[in-house]
């Protein structure tokens, strides 16, 4: 069977899936794939379907779009952006991709060169190394401090640059751990890759989803150290995943990235790239110009709501333990404590969510899968009271295995 290292977070979890006991009459509630629209408390708004209804229906958008996307598209997106910079973008600065997916396989394809290599923290999202791996670019990964909200180790960055260094990825707000940098903290990245003359590619997928003490804060604001590559899309901040529907951005108003060879590699790029569905782009810049604050406060009260749930019913489980509260984002990463009298008969985070999942029907993604051995990560993005179930039987499963252990000492 193949490895979590070498297969994707879905290929891991259909692995887990399939696992499951059939004689296990608990229902299968999973807390490892970060889809929030698997809940029924998380919804997008009326007017956002109504958008793309709209332009579905005028069947005036049935045909291709540019390559790049459209153009009305790309300064509803340019516009919506320059709202968090001290700079304005334009238009031609976004290109539109199918999801946030898309834009990552653009930014490792475009600044492929031989012996090129990209720094991507650890732990993280496994698509940078899959994209990587198509395009012979090496990965070199550097450590988030769990002890400190999972900033950056600045030095581990500064000792793995060299001169085939082309970027640097930075997530925030945090996949997988629920963090949110400070500007403090992004300036200082900003500043270390200008000292290195690189670039950074601004993973911000989970845009503005900050409930914490850290308010979000776009890496595109020091586009004017240095050049930000800044990938995105509606899937989670609007709750429609499965649209498609992401961005790939140049924050560089000094010009450093975007010269004319760059611009034009990338739109020729482009013409070999699929993009999303042209009635979806349509659709996106009334999405962008009119949904209500309400809605996006709405989907922040409910997180905040389960992340805190989350953090304090791991707080009660004996074999994990969480270092930081989660701030942002869906998900958050929990240490598995197998140094301890509990999980004797559980050797690692890949034995821990094989059996949690035959024996309890909860799925939790192994940390290995996103570069954390002995980690588990849990997403919170669920209804209260699927979450509180779901950890009350992990509570149950490592009590049972403590249990086991005691049984067997007793009878020696």
């Amino acid at each position: 069977m193949q490895t979590p290292t070498n297969i994707t977070i879905k290929g891991i979890l259909g692995i887990l899936m399939s696992c499951l006991d059939e004689k296990n009459k608990k229902r299968v509630i999973s807390l490892g794939m970060g889809d929030p629209t698997a809940y029924s408390c998380f919804t997008t708004t009326h007017l956002v379907q109504d958008s793309v209804l709209q332009t579905l229906e005028s069947h005036k958008f049935n045909g291709y779009s540019p390559t790049i996307g459209l153009p009305q598209t790309r300064k509803a997106i340019s516009e919506y952006l320059s709202k968090d910079l001290p700079y304005k973008l334009t238009p031609d600065d976004v290109y539109i991709t199918a999801g946030c997916t898309q834009a990552i396989e653009v930014a490792i394809s475009i600044l492929a060169k031989p012996n090129a290599n990209i720094l991507v923290p650890k732990p993280g999202f496994p698509i940078y190394e899959l994209c990587a791996a198509f395009r012979n670019v090496e990965i070199r990964h550097f450590n988030l401090i769990p002890e400190k909200e999972w900033e950056v180790d600045l030095e581990e960055v500064n000792a793995l640059v060299d001169h085939n260094t082309v970027a640097i990825v930075i997530i925030n707000p945090g996949n997988p751990c629920g963090n949110v940098y400070t500007y403090q903290h992004l300036k200082k990245i900003a500043e270390t890759a200008k000292k290195h003359k690189i670039l950074v590619i601004a993973d911000e997928v989970y845009g503005h989803l900050a409930f914490g003490e850290n308010p979000f804060v776009a890496m595109g604001v020091f586009g004017s150290m240095v050049p930000i590559l800044t990938l995105g899309s509606l899937s989670k901040r609007w709750i429609v995943p499965g649209w498609r529907l992401g961005w790939f951005v140049t924050a560089d108003p000094n010009g450093i990235f975007k010269n004319a060879k760059n611009i034009e590699r990338l739109k020729k790029y482009f013409d070999i790239c699929g993009g999303p569905a042209t009635f979806i782009q349509a659709a996106v810049p009334r999405i962008l110009e009119d949904t209500k604050e309400v809605f996006f406060t709405r989907t922040l009260s409910i997180l905040k709501n389960t992340s805190d749930i989350c953090f304090r019913k791991i707080q009660e489980i004996p074999c994990l333990t969480c270092p930081q509260k989660p701030q942002g984002a869906m998900a958050v990463m929990v240490k598995v404590k197998l140094n301890v009298p509990l999980l004797k008969d559980i050797s690692d985070d890949i034995d821990f969510c094989f059996k949690l999942a035959k024996e309890e029907s909860v799925i939790l993604l192994p940390g290995l899968t996103v570069g954390l051995k002995n980690w588990v990560r849990v997403t919170f993005a669920a209804d209260p009271s699927s979450l509180e179930e779901a950890l009350d039987r992990v509570k149950s499963f490592c009590l049972k295995h403590s249990h086991q252990q005691k049984v067997h000492i007793d009878l020696i």
